[in-house]
C-alpha cells in the first residue's frame, strides 16, 4: 500500500520550511510552560517554595536539568531514533516491541504497557488545552483588570474556534500557527534576555550543583516542587506522537535551534525578576514585560497556548488511528486532510469527545493555577511507560548491554518516578481527573479489544469451514449470476456471514467471488510490492478465491483502490479485474450479550455500545454506496 509518512516531497523541503512548521504543530505545549511552570512552583501547598536565592537557584537548576535530561536526551536524541517507520507515540513504540519480541512471551505485557501510556496520554490531552488556554487569557488579570471577569468565556471561545478548524487539517495548520509561534519564541527569548542581562548572577542557576544542594537541604520542599517543575517537560509525549507529521531531523533541529533557547533564556528572567523583586511570584511571566506590552503578549500568548493545544489533539489523532489499526478501539472515520501527508489526518469522533472534556474542564476549575493541581499526574505516568518501552527496545533493537540499560532506567525512569511520587499527592485536589479520563479509555480498550475477539469466536461457529460450504454449493442447485461479489472477511479458513446469507436467502452465487482480508500489520506503512497475497483457495474452478491486503496501522483500507492497485501489479488473475459488474458484500451481525463465560456482563453490554456506534464498514473499506450490500445474522456472546 501506498507509505503515508514523510514522502519525497516532504524531504526535498527545505529545512528551514519544515522547522517552521514543526514549529507550529509539534512544539505548542511545551513551547508554552513558561506562562505558568514558574508561577505554579511558588504557589504549590500555600508557597512552600520560597523566593529566596537558595530556592530560586535550585528550582530553576532542576527546571534546566529536568529538560535537558528527559526531553533533550531521553526523548529528542534516543527515543526519536525508535521511531516505527517513521512514526512515534507510545502505541508506535510499543508495537515495535511487540515485532522484536514476537516469539516472546512477553507480548501481551507489552501491548498492555503500550494501552495504558496511550490511555495517560488521553488525560493529558484533555488537560492541556484548558490550562494553556486559561494561563494565557489569564494575563488580562494584570494587563487589563476591569475585564478579569471575561477569563472564562474568552477561554471558550477560543477552545470552540480551536476544534472547529481541526477538521482543515494539521498541513494548514502548521503553516499558519508556524510563524506564530517562531515570533512567539522570539518574543519568549527577548523578554527573558532583558531580565538576565540586567541580573547575570542568575546564569549561577545552570549548574546542577544548585539542584543537589536544594535536594539535600530541603528535600520535602524540593519533593513539593517537582510536583510543579513537570510542567517544563509536559509536551514531550506529543512531540515524540508528532513525529510522524514532519520526521525527526526538523523536530530535533527546532528544538535545539529555537525552542530550548528560547525557553531558558525565559525561565532564567523570570528567575531573575523574582529575585529582584519577591512579589513577583504572583505571575512572573507577564511581570516580566514592560506595561505597554502586556496586551500584545496576551494576544501572542493566546495564539501560542491555541497552538499548544494542536499539539496534542494532531498528537490524538495520530494514536487514535494507531489504536484503531491494533484493534484497541472500535473503527473511527478518518479524513484525510493532505494529499501529500498522509500522516495528515483528523478524526470527528476523536475531536467532538476531546472538545467535550476539554470544555468541561474549563469550566468546572475555571483558573490555571486550580488546573495546574490537576496536571502532571498523566504526563508522569506517560513518561515512565515510554521509558520502559525505550529499555525494551534498546535491548534487541540496538543491542545495548546490561550496563547501558540499568544506566537509562536510572537516569530516566529514576526522575520520573520522583515526578510521578510528587504528583500523585495532588490526586485528591484535581488529579483524579486526567487519571478518570485514562482509566475511561483503559477500560475502553480493553473491552473492544476482548469483546472483538469474543465476535469473532462465535462468529466462526456460525460461519461455519469455507471448504465445507463450497462443498455445499457444489452439491445445492445455486444459480450462478454473472460480475464479481466482493466480500471483506477476516480471513479464508471460514465463511463470510454475507456470502452464506446470500447463498441461502437468495439462491444465487457470483461466477467471480473474491474474499478479502484486511491484516494490519504492526509497522506503519506497507510497501505495494508487499501489501499484497492472493490465494486460489484450491476452488479455481468453482470461481471463490482470496486476496489479502497487508495495512499499516497509518494505511488506509481502501478495498477497490487495493484491487485495482493488485491487478495492476498482476497480484490477481485478469479474469478479477475485468469481471463487470462488481458487487460489495459487507457481513454483519446483531451482537447480543449473554451469560456466557469470557466477560463481565456490563463490558458485554459496552461492548455493544461501542459496536453500535462504529464507523460503517462500507465507509471504513471506502466501498461504493450505490454497489455495496450488507447481510448476515445475530451473533452471541
Amino acid at each position: 500500500m501506498r507509505a503515508v509518512g514523510m514522502n519525497a516531497d516532504s524531504a526535498r523541503r527545505p529545512a528551514v520550511v519544515m522547522m517552521i512548521a514543526a514549529l507550529g504543530v509539534v512544539f505548542g505545549d511545551i513551547g508554552t510552560s513558561p506562562l505558568y511552570a514558574m508561577q505554579t512552583v511558588f504557589a504549590l501547598d500555600h508557597g512552600a517554595v520560597r523566593p529566596t536565592p537558595d530556592d530560586v537557584y535550585g528550582v530553576i537548576s532542576l527546571m534546566f536539568w529536568s529538560a535537558t535530561l528527559i526531553v533533550s536526551i531521553k526523548y529528542v536524541t534516543v527515543t526519536m531514533r525508535a521511531s516505527n517507520e517513521g512514526e512515534g507515540g507510545v502505541l508506535a513504540l510499543a508495537a515495535l516491541a511487540q515485532r522484536l519480541y514476537a516469539r516472546s512471551r512477553r507480548v501481551a505485557v507489552l501491548l498492555v504497557i503500550g494501552i495504558v501510556g496511550v490511555s495517560l496520554f488521553y488525560g493529558d490531552s484533555v488537560i492541556t488545552p484548558a490550562i494553556s488556554v486559561l494561563s494565557s487569557v489569564e494575563g488580562l488579570e494584570i494587563a487589563a483588570p476591569g475585564i478579569s471577569h471575561l477569563v472564562v468565556p474568552i477561554a471558550a471561545v477560543i477552545l470552540v474556534l480551536l476544534f472547529a478548524v481541526q477538521r482543515f487539517g494539521t498541513g494548514k495548520v502548521g503553516r499558519f500557527f508556524g510563524p506564530i509561534m517562531l515570533l512567539w519564541f522570539v518574543a519568549l527569548a527577548a523578554a527573558g534576555l532583558s531580565m538576565v542581562v540586567q541580573h547575570p548572577g542568575v546564569l549561577r542557576g545552570l549548574s546542577p550543583t544548585y539542584a543537589v544542594g536544594f535536594v539535600i537541604a530541603h528535600p520535602f520542599i524540593a519533593f513539593v516542587a517537582m510536583g510543579a517543575i513537570v510542567l517544563v517537560i509536559t509536551g514531550a509525549e506529543a512531540l515524540y506522537a508528532d513525529m510522524g507529521h514532519f520526521g525527526r531531523s526538523p523536530i530535533r533541529r527546532s528544538w535545539f535551534i529555537v525552542v530550548f533557547p528560547a525557553l531558558y533564556l525565559n525561565y532564567l528572567g523570570q528567575a531573575a525578576l523574582i529575585l529582584d523583586d519577591p512579589n513577583a511570584v504572583g505571575n512572573p511571566f507577564f511581570l516580566l514585560l514592560p506595561p505597554w506590552a502586556r496586551i500584545p503578549m496576551v494576544v501572542l500568548a493566546t495564539a501560542a497556548t491555541v497552538i499548544a493545544s494542536q499539539a496534542v489533539i494532531s498528537g490524538a489523532f495520530s494514536l487514535s488511528r494507531q489504536a484503531m489499526q491494533l484493534g484497541l478501539v472500535p473503527p473511527l472515520t478518518v479524513r484525510q486532510t493532505s494529499e501529500r501527508e498522509g500522516g495528515q489526518i483528523y478524526l470527528p469522533v476523536v475531536n467532538a469527545l476531546l472538545f467535550v472534556g476539554v470544555l468541561a474542564v474549563v469550566l468546572a476549575f475555571r483558573s490555571s493555577q486550580a488546573l495546574a493541581t490537576a496536571y502532571g499526574v498523566s504526563v508522569t505516568g506517560a513518561l515512565v511507560v515510554d521509558t520502559v518501552l525505550l529499555v525494551v527496545v534498546a535491548r534487541r533493537l540496538w543491542h545495548w548491554r546490561g550496563w547501558q540499560l540499568i544506566m537509562t532506567a536510572i537516569l530516566f525512569g529514576g526522575l520520573e518516578v520522583i515526578f510521578l511520587a510528587a504528583n500523585l499527592s495532588k490526586v485528591l485536589s484535581g488529579g483524579w481527573v486526567p487519571l478518570l479520563i485514562a482509566a475511561a479509555v483503559l477500560v475502553t480498550m480493553t473491552t473492544w479489544r476482548t469483546g472483538r475477539q469474543l465476535v469473532l469466536a462465535a462468529r466462526r461457529d456460525i460461519e461455519g469451514r469455507l471448504s465445507d460450504f463450497v462443498e455445499e454449493v457444489r452439491d445445492d442447485d445455486v444459480r450462478r449470476v454473472p460480475g464479481l461479489a466482493v466480500f471483506p472477511h477476516i480471513g479464508k479458513d471460514t465463511t463470510p456471514l454475507a456470502l452464506r446469507a446470500n447463498v441461502d436467502h437468495n439462491r444465487v452465487l457470483h461466477e467471480h467471488v473474491l474474499i478479502v482480508s484486511v491484516e494490519a500489520v504492526q509497522v506503519p506503512h506497507v510497501r505495494d510490492s508487499d501489501a499484497y497475497s492472493f490465494d486460489d483457495l484450491g476452488y479455481a474452478d468453482d470461481g471463490i478465491q482470496h486476496l489479502t491486503i497487508r495495512a499499516g496501522f497509518s494505511d488506509d483500507a481502501d478495498i477497490p483502490t487495493a484491487i485495482r492497485a493488485a491487478c495492476a501489479m498482476q497480484a490477481l488473475p485478469g479474469v478479477l479485474a475485468e469481471a463487470q459488474p462488481v458487487s460489495y458484500f459487507v457481513s454483519h451481525g446483531n451482537i447480543t450479550p449473554t451469560r456466557a463465560p469470557g466477560m463481565r456482563r456490563w463490558r458485554k453490554r459496552f461492548f455493544v455500545v461501542l459496536a453500535h456506534n462504529a464507523a460503517d464498514p462500507a465507509a471504513r473499506f471506502r466501498l461504493p454506496s450505490r454497489q455495496t450490500v450488507t447481510m448476515g445474522g445475530d451473533v452471541d456472546i
